[in-house]
C-alpha cells in the first residue's frame, strides 16, 4: 500500500493541531531493512519485534504519543526505491499516524518532520541505520533543542567494510555500540528494551 507523505488521511483536524509532549519516530523501518540477512539488517529477527512491541504499546496509551512513520526513498534501482517492495513500510500507519518520505540522512531535511513535531517535544527514536540516519536525525533533533531517547534494541544498521583497512569487516553490532556512544556523549538518553513501560511517561 503507498501512503502519502505527511499527514495521515483520517487524521482528524484537533489531531494535527495539538503539540505532543512526546512523538514517537518510526525511522526507515521498511520491508526492505527487515527482511532476512543479507537484504536486511543482521539483527532484523531481534530488532524487529522490539520495535514492533515500541509502536504496539504506543499506541494502547491514552493519549497516545503522536506516531510518525518515516520512509527512505531511495534512487532508482535501490532496494527501497520509491514503490519497490523493499521500500514498503513495515507497520501500516493508523489513522491519526503520520507519514514523512525523506530522501536524506537527516529526517528533518528537506520534508515537514519539523512542522509535526515540535521542538517542545520529547522524542523517543527507533529504527534504521544506526550509522547514518538514526545518527544524523537524533543530531537535528538535539540541535532544535528536543530531547531524544533512542532505545538499545530497537534500532540498527549492517556490518561496515573497512575500506582504509584492507576490507576488514566491523561487525553491526559493535557499530551500533559506537553509534550509542557518540550519541549519548552528545546528549541522547539511551534507553533498554525492559524500560518500555516508562517510555512515554514523565517518570
Amino acid at each position: 500500500m503507498t501512503l502519502p507523505s505527511g499527514i495521515h488521511p483520517e487524521s482528524t483536524d484537533e489531531e494535527q493541531k495539538d503539540d505532543p509532549k512526546r512523538v514517537l519516530i518510526v525511522l526507515d523501518v521498511q520491508v526492505g531493512m527487515l527482511s532476512p540477512p543479507p537484504t536486511g539488517v543482521p539483527s532484523a529477527s531481534t530488532v524487529g519485534p522490539n520495535i514492533a512491541a515500541i509502536l504496539s504499546y504506543a499506541r494502547t496509551l491514552s493519549p497516545p504519543p503522536r506516531i510518525v512513520h518515516v520512509r527512505n526513498c531511495g534512487d532508482a534501482g535501490e532496494p527501497d526505491e520509491r514503490g519497490a517492495p523493499g521500500w514498503q513500510l513495515v507497520h501500516e500507519p493508523l489513522p491519526g499516524e503520520f507519514v514523512v518520505d525523506k530522501r536524506k540522512n537527516n529526517a528533518f531535511a528537506g520534508t515537514d518532520l519539523g512542522e509535526i513535531v515540535p521542538t517542545t517535544a520529547q522524542i523517543v527514536m527507533v529504527g534504521m541505520q544506526s550509522d547514518f540516519c538514526i545518527r544524523a536525525t537524533c543530531s537535528a533533533a538535539l540541535a532544535r533543542g528536543n530531547e531524544v531517547l533512542l532505545v538499545r534494541g530497537a534500532h540498527a544498521t549492517y556490518d561496515r567494510v573497512e575500506v582504509l583497512d584492507h576490507g576488514t569487516i566491523t561487525p553491526a553490532s559493535v557499530v551500533e555500540a559506537e553509534i550509542e556512544g557518540e550519541l549519548e556523549e552528545a546528549g541522547v538518553v539511551l534507553l533498554e528494551m525492559k524500560d518500555l513501560p516508562e517510555m512515554f511517561t514523565d517518570s
